[in-house]
């Protein structure tokens, strides 16, 4: 006696292993991203301030000798 859908049944089994190995498989071989991971490069950070226009270039390059002297 057969308890089940017989083939389609076995075929949608192996669709949701097959769904499941792909999620298990991005869940562990993701990376954070820059956001996510919680630090930063000082010096990257101060790069993208000067390139905003937030800071002047007499500022940049004081505050870039600072985090260089660390």
């Amino acid at each position: 006696m057969h308890f089940g859908f017989g083939g389609f049944g076995m075929i949608l089994f192996w669709i949701a292993i097959a769904v499941g190995v792909v999620v298990l498989a991005k869940v562990l071989f993701s990376f954070p991203t820059r956001d996510e991971s919680g630090s930063r490069d000082p010096l990257g950070l101060l790069k993208e301030r000067y390139a905003a226009g937030e800071i002047t270039r007499s500022d940049f390059e004081k505050m870039k000798r600072d985090i260089l002297e660390r």
